[in-house]
């Protein structure tokens, strides 16, 4: 969606960041002071040197993120470093607090070392419910995932990977479900081999996609591809089981559906017609779609969508992010895994009523008040499901939770 530039300068001059501190306890005396720092805080503290797990109660650890980048991968920037990342890493954490009541806290790391950053984070952890991997470019950011998960026990969301990756299997689950179809029998095509698209291809193989063909700027992904990093030659042994060379042309022969998640018009009008019957088109890239909307209809797509606001079936990562991390922080998850993004596909394709549900209408509004509930509530029970929960909460307890704190009434809905 287009936006006024000065209007946005000014915005960002007059807020002077996009999120703020509050207390949540009030001084007016000397007791209160006590109580609430010293001598106060040494009770709460030994009892946290006893059982660390108690700082989540005693602190506002269980409610507390921190975004990270190095700004070496910034949404429709590139590599602007730390500070320029900044604002976009604000915006972020507005997001997680507007759409999920998470505390989450900016930084941006002046260092594009791997080893550094994990260290960082492996460092920030016990302050933290969560971490939250941002805009650190690929394959970088998957090796800081993998590290991360074996070395802290709390959970580590990657927006680019795991939000990306649950907004579409979502499209598809509700597109499918339109048109009749199995996820099995699609032969699917990604445009895009960095972060968001490696995620979304290893999640459609978990979800049951069988046949799944990724490119990158040299072509499919496969053994003669000539510029593959580490992360791309892993996804090639899983995926083009018939074998396919050469580029995007190539590759959309045949295909159901296209996920568009590289870069805007890259994807003509007449590669539709080399496609199967009715097409679905996921063109995801920001801020312009790899194919507007209008083009792939009139050229025969059954079903389109788009990565951001101003078109039909909007599909934002504001849908999935936020209520990810509130289902994790709520059960106090030691890890996120492929089940739980699962879960959350899963949840927020059903947040979209079945009376509505149609090519013009697969994914919910972006302001939509049930997703977060929806998605929380689906992965904090599959954490508990998995074993990967250190509290349990009754079913139905986080979604109620949430809608409180985000819009002000207690529904019961489980």
């Amino acid at each position: 969606m287009p936006i006024d530039r000065t209007r946005a300068i000014e915005l960002h001059k007059k807020a002077k960041g996009k999120i703020m501190i509050y207390p949540t306890i009030n001084i007016h005396n000397e007791e209160d002071m006590a109580l609430a720092y010293i001598p106060g805080s040494v009770p709460p503290s030994l009892a946290i040197q006893e059982d660390e797990g108690m700082s989540f109660e005693y602190t506002g650890r269980g409610n507390r993120i921190a975004v990270i980048s190095d700004g070496s991968a910034v949404l429709g920037l590139g590599n602007v470093g730390p500070c320029a990342a900044l604002p976009v890493i604000e915006g972020k954490c507005l997001l997680f607090k507007l759409f999920g009541d998470v505390n989450a806290i900016p930084v941006c790391l002046d260092s594009q070392d791997t080893d550094d950053i994990i260290h960082f984070c492996t460092l920030f952890a016990p302050s933290l419910g969560g971490i939250n991997i941002e805009d650190i470019a690929s394959p970088k950011t998957f090796t800081i995932v993998r590290e991360l998960r074996s070395r802290i026990n709390i959970p580590v969301l990657c927006d680019d990977q795991h939000g990306t990756a649950v907004i579409v299997l979502a499209g598809i689950f509700n597109a499918l479900e339109v048109q009749g179809r199995k996820l099995r029998d699609m032969k699917i095509v990604i445009n895009g081999a960095g972060a968001a698209g490696i995620a979304t291809a290893e999640l459609l193989l978990k979800a049951g996609a069988e046949n799944v063909v990724v490119l990158n700027s040299s072509g499919i992904l496969n053994e003669d591809n000539p510029r593959m990093n580490h992360v791309q030659k892993e996804l090639a042994e899983k995926t083009n089981p018939e074998k396919r060379s050469g580029g995007l042309d190539k590759a959309i022969e045949g295909a159901h559906i296209f996920i568009g998640l590289s870069t805007g018009g890259v994807f003509p009008v007449e590669l539709i017609k080399r496609m199967s019957g009715d097409p679905v088109i996921l063109a995801m890239a920001l801020p312009d779609p790899e194919i507007l909307p209008e083009e792939a209809i009139a050229a025969g797509a059954a079903i389109v969508a788009t990565g951001g606001p101003g078109f039909q079936n909007a599909m934002p990562n504001t849908l999935s992010s936020p209520g990810i991390m509130r289902g994790l922080l709520d059960v106090r998850a030691t890890v996120l895994n492929h089940n739980m993004l699962l879960a959350a596909a899963r949840a927020l394709a059903d947040v979209v009523d079945r009376r509505r549900l149609g090519p013009g209408k697969i994914m919910p509004d972006i302001f939509c008040d049930e997703a977060a509930p929806r998605v929380a509530e689906a992965v904090g029970q599959a954490a508990i499901a998995e074993g990967f929960a250190t509290r349990a909460v009754p079913k139905g307890e986080i979604y109620n939770n949430l809608w409180q704190s985000l819009y002000g009434e207690q529904i019961m809905r489980f």
